[in-house]
């Protein structure tokens, strides 16, 4: 045993070392030894202890660990919800040779992607759409997807579009983006009317989850607000002009009134209780003079595709 530097034992046993020396380094190296087997044995023993006692806690934060992943499966923003349900409704319901209405919204745009995609790539042949208003058919020029009106064809295969909500017997609010009269012309053509939405416009009753548009003439159009705001079936609602874009719903977003593609005036009406009877409703305001058109959409719905947390659901009326 060398320790680096003189010692007292070294001064008073040169080396080789005595006899008296050999038996000091043999005692302290056998001292050394058992005090490493007690360690050992500590170490050993340990675990087994530890193991028994975590094994709980190590099973709970594998628990939490596979919780965590499989949230983050379902934890899809809501435009991946919408490009879910758009892309769902070309590729169940769109097939070559028909006539496709392009709805409006931020949730149709996907619809409109999806078709333009599939053309492209030629797995669809021979289609035409008639879009639902200027920026929409912007979206499918730029996509390639040939265009027509409801001039050249009155009858269509299949219409696709969102929604604002939807109530339990899949009747509609629309128009938050401003094009409810074009969307209603072109989707009540349609064989089929396929609604694609995520679960948040789902609701129990139509009108306080979301403001009903009604677009009304420029003409007169105060009178024609106060005439809306009094309807019985309309009971307790609060009717407000829409100012700033026609594509923004009831968010202020300018100074001026919003003017829709056919040059008219969008009243949202607020509700704090639900509508009691959307179908009275619809009927009375469309036989009010100044009315235009409305945003409840009764009767009309073929499906609807709903994408939420546990994937996309498909309801029929």
């Amino acid at each position: 045993l060398h320790l680096g530097r003189s010692t007292s034992l070294d001064r008073h046993y040169p080396s080789p070392p005595s006899f008296v020396h050999s038996r000091f380094i043999l005692s302290t190296m056998a001292a050394t030894l058992m005090s490493f087997n007690l360690a050992a044995s500590k170490v050993r023993a340990s675990p087994k202890v530890q193991l028994r006692s975590s094994a709980p806690a190590l099973a709970r934060r594998s628990m939490r660990t596979q919780a965590r992943q499989q949230a983050s499966v379902f934890a899809l923003s809501q435009d991946e919800l919408k490009q879910m349900v758009g892309y769902k409704s070309v590729d169940d319901y769109v097939e070559s040779g028909m006539v496709v209405g392009l709805g409006t919204g931020s949730t149709a745009y996907f619809a409109v992607e999806r078709l333009g995609q599939k053309l492209k790539s030629g797995e669809l042949k021979d289609i035409v759409a008639i879009p639902t208003s200027v920026r929409t058919k912007e979206q499918a020029e730029s996509l390639g997807i040939p265009l027509v009106t409801l001039d050249t064809h009155s009858k269509l295969d299949v219409a696709i579009d969102g929604a604002d909500e939807v109530d339990p017997n899949l009747n509609l609010v629309k128009g938050g983006g401003g094009a409810l009269l074009r969307e209603k012309m072109v989707e009540v053509m349609a064989d089929k009317f396929i609604v694609i939405v995520d679960e948040s416009k789902l609701c129990k009753g139509l009108g306080p989850g979301f403001p009903l548009p009604v677009e009304i003439t420029p003409f007169c159009h105060e009178h024609t607000l106060r005439l809306v705001g009094a309807l019985p079936s309309l009971a307790g609602c609060r009717p407000q002009l829409r100012l700033g874009s026609a594509a923004t719903g009831s968010k202020i977003d300018g100074d001026e009134i919003a003017v829709t593609d056919n040059g008219n005036y969008i009243v949202d009406l607020f509700f704090e209780e639900p509508i009691a009877d959307p179908v009275k409703a619809a009927a009375e305001l469309k036989a009010l003079c100044g009315v235009v058109d409305h945003g409840l959409f009764c009767g009309m719905s073929t499906a609807v595709i709903i994408a939420g947390s546990d994937g996309i659901t498909v309801q029929t009326p």
